[in-house]
C-alpha cells in the first residue's frame, strides 16, 4: 500500500453513508478485537440488524452505544430482509451483525445481502474477526489453499460422506463444530482419515483459555475423554490435506495387495491391506482394479 493509499483510507470519522448496508464483524471472544471503524458505524447507523438482540446488547452496553436494533435470524430472515431493504431504499442506513465474528460466515445475512444486491442497494463489508481464519492462521497446517465448509451434516450417513470428502481433499479443510456433535465428527474422521493425517482442533479463540490440540482424531478424542469440561464451547476443526497416496504405499503393502488380489474380491483385499498398513481403502481398491 502506498502513502497515498494509507492517507486516503484514514478518512474523517469513518462516515456512514445513507441508504447503505454495512456488514460489521464483532469479536469472537476478546471484546478488544472490535475495530474503531466498526464502533463508528454501529454508533451512526439508523438500524442494527442483529442475530440475537439480547446477545448483541451486551456488546453495545460495553461500548457505551445506544442503538436501534431488530432481530434477523434464520427463522425470520426473509421477512426482515424485505423490511430492511425498504428502510435502505428510503435512505436509512443499516448495520448487520451476528452473535460473533463475520456475518454470513455460517451465520444469517445471505438473504439480506442478496436482496440488497438485486435491488441496487449499496453494501459495504468491514474487515474483522472470523473464527475460521483466526484458527487456520495459527494451526500449523498449509494455508496456501484451503476450503471452508461451515457446519457438517447432523445425520450419520451424510456426515460420513462429508468427512470422507474432507479426508481425501488435496487442501486444508476448515469446519465448525458444536459441543454436541464434535465427538461424532471426530469418530467419523478417525474412520476415514489416512494414518498420520493431522487434525487440529481450536477452541475458546481469543479468550483466556484458548486451546489448540493437534494430532490424529484418536488423539483429540482422548484429550476430550481426559476432561469432559473440555467439551464446552465452540470448536473449529481443521483437517490436513490428504497425503500423497502413491508415496504412502510401501513396497510391502503393494506386494500384499497384489497377493491378496488374486485370492479375494478387490474390495475385500483393499480393506485388509488398508487396515494392516493404515492406508485408504478406496485408493487401494482403485489401484488394484487398475492393475487388473
Amino acid at each position: 500500500m502506498t502513502d497515498m493509499d494509507l492517507q486516503s483510507s484514514n478518512y474523517e470519522s469513518h462516515a456512514v453513508e445513507s441508504g447503505t448496508l454495512y456488514i460489521v464483524p464483532t469479536p469472537i471472544g476478546n471484546l478488544g478485537d472490535i475495530s474503531q471503524r466498526a464502533i463508528d458505524v454501529l454508533a451512526n447507523v439508523d438500524w442494527v440488524a442483529a442475530e440475537d438482540t439480547r446477545h448483541s446488547k451486551r456488546l453495545f452496553d460495553h461500548l457505551g452505544l445506544r442503538v436501534r436494533s431488530l432481530s434477523l435470524h434464520q427463522h425470520n430472515e426473509s421477512q426482515r430482509s424485505e423490511l430492511l431493504c425498504n428502510h435502505l431504499r428510503n435512505g436509512q442506513s443499516v448495520a448487520l451483525v451476528s452473535d460473533a465474528g463475520t456475518p454470513l460466515i455460517s451465520d444469517p445475512g445471505y438473504v439480506l445481502v442478496q436482496h440488497c444486491r438485486e435491488q441496487g442497494v449499496p453494501v459495504t463489508a468491514l474487515p474483522g474477526p472470523c473464527a475460521a481464519i483466526t484458527a487456520l492462521s495459527a494451526s500449523g497446517l498449509p494455508t496456501d489453499k484451503f476450503q471452508f465448509v461451515g457446519f457438517l451434516p447432523v445425520k450419520q450417513q451424510a456426515l460420513n460422506e462429508a468427512v470422507k470428502a474432507l479426508a481425501a481433499a488435496p487442501l486444508t479443510s476448515v469446519c465448525y463444530e458444536s459441543p454436541r456433535r464434535v465427538t461424532a465428527t471426530l469418530n467419523a474422521l478417525a474412520e476415514h482419515c489416512a494414518k498420520g493425517q493431522q487434525i487440529v482442533l481450536a477452541k475458546e479463540l481469543t479468550k483466556a483459555f484458548e486451546s489448540y490440540v493437534s494430532g490424529d482424531a484418536e488423539t483429540i478424542l482422548t484429550w476430550f475423554e481426559e476432561d469432559e469440561r473440555r467439551l464446552k464451547g465452540e470448536f473449529v476443526l481443521m483437517i490436513a490435506p490428504a497425503p500423497d497416496t502413491d508415496q504412502a504405499i510401501s513396497p510391502e503393502a503393494l506386494a500384499l495387495l497384489q497377493a491378496l488380489g488374486g485370492l479375494l474380491p478387490p474390495k475385500k483385499a483393499a480393506a485388509v491391506v488398508a487396515q494392516h498398513y493404515g492406508l485408504k481403502k478406496n485408493s487401494l481398491y482403485k489401484l488394484l482394479i487398475t492393475d487388473n
